[in-house]
């Protein structure tokens, strides 16, 4: 099955299934752990502009079929040499068919050619699939895996796009403590 990758931007129309899917997610998701979830996700979904997604910097894309968003993914400028992953999501009918890898790899893509040499990322305690794909993917966990995910809240992810066996590159990202401990 044929799919378009789009570069865009996360305020044009064709972005608002992803989306919203990911807000409904997140709420779902993580209503057991947060108190509001809805605004919750709302609120995270909101917090960067749409100008961090864009080119030089960032990039936002989608993955069409059949005139239907299936999937995307952005990124923004994290350090001088280091893209920031947000915002990737499947559609739930597309799952388990490769197609976050793809806009991983299209993502990377992307970053290399903005003159990125790492990608760094965060995904929530509540999202094993995202972990796996990351893993997959070459991503280094840079948090400590003995501690339980629902500990850290946000567990950070990299990997070095030039040498992605190396990970000493990536220490500077590695976090110190459970993120979201003091929270």
């Amino acid at each position: 099955m044929s799919y378009r990758i789009i570069d865009t931007s996360p305020l044009e129309s064709a972005a608002k299934p992803l989306v919203d899917a990911l807000q409904l997610e997140y709420a779902t998701r993580y209503s057991e752990s947060r108190r509001d979830s809805a605004a919750s996700a709302a609120e995270e979904l909101a917090r960067y502009p749409a100008e961090l997604f864009a080119p030089p910097e960032g990039a936002f894309i989608l993955m069409e079929r059949d005139g239907a968003t299936i999937g995307g993914g952005a990124f923004k400028r994290y350090d001088a040499h280091t893209a920031e992953l947000k915002r990737i999501w499947t559609h739930a009918d597309h799952r388990r068919q490769g197609l976050a890898r793809r806009v991983v790899e299209e993502m990377e893509a992307r970053a290399l050619r903005q003159g990125y040499r790492r990608v760094y990322l965060t995904t929530g305690f509540k999202q094993p699939e995202a972990w796996g794909l990351y893993i997959d993917s070459g991503y280094v966990p840079l948090f400590d895996r003995s501690i339980a995910p629902e500990i850290h809240v946000h567990l950070p992810f990299a990997k070095d796009l030039l040498n992605p066996q190396s990970i000493e590159t990536l220490d500077d990202l590695r976090a110190r403590e459970p993120l979201g401990a003091h929270r």
